[in-house]
């Protein structure tokens, strides 16, 4: 790929990553060590790696094509995490805690937005 790092060089904390993972093939984006859930502006989910799914305990079936922080992980539904997503360019990374089956889970967060792309990111470091 010319100009664009291999999955497995990706880190979650490169610059640019969010063309890159638009770019992708879901095979890709399963290889990567963290959480990626890509949405459309409307917070529909598009793609949801396996390393998200498994860290979440979510299946797939249960999350693409429905609305992000309403359906899926409503604990995130807030000013620190979805209203951030209103803002036209985002690329922020914060320490957050999901609620999974009730039990805190502690993770990073890289929330990913550009005003040139329908396609956004939430990436879920797992610590």
């Amino acid at each position: 790929m010319d100009g664009i790092e291999t999955s497995t060089q990706i880190q979650f904390n490169a610059p640019g990553i969010g063309a890159q993972l638009s770019a992708m093939t879901d095979d890709e984006l399963d290889s990567l060590p963290f959480g990626v859930v890509e949405m459309n502006r409307q917070f529909q989910v598009l793609r949801y790696n396996s390393t998200e799914s498994r860290q979440s305990g979510l299946p797939p079936a249960r999350v693409l094509g429905r609305h992000f922080f309403r359906d899926v992980a409503p604990c995130a539904n807030n000013r620190h995490v979805a209203e951030r997503f209103e803002q036209a360019a985002l690329d922020e990374t914060v320490a957050y805690t999901f609620l999974l089956n009730m039990r805190p889970a502690p993770v990073t967060l890289r929330m990913l937005k550009s005003p040139d792309s329908e396609r956004m990111h939430l990436l879920v470091s797992w610590t």
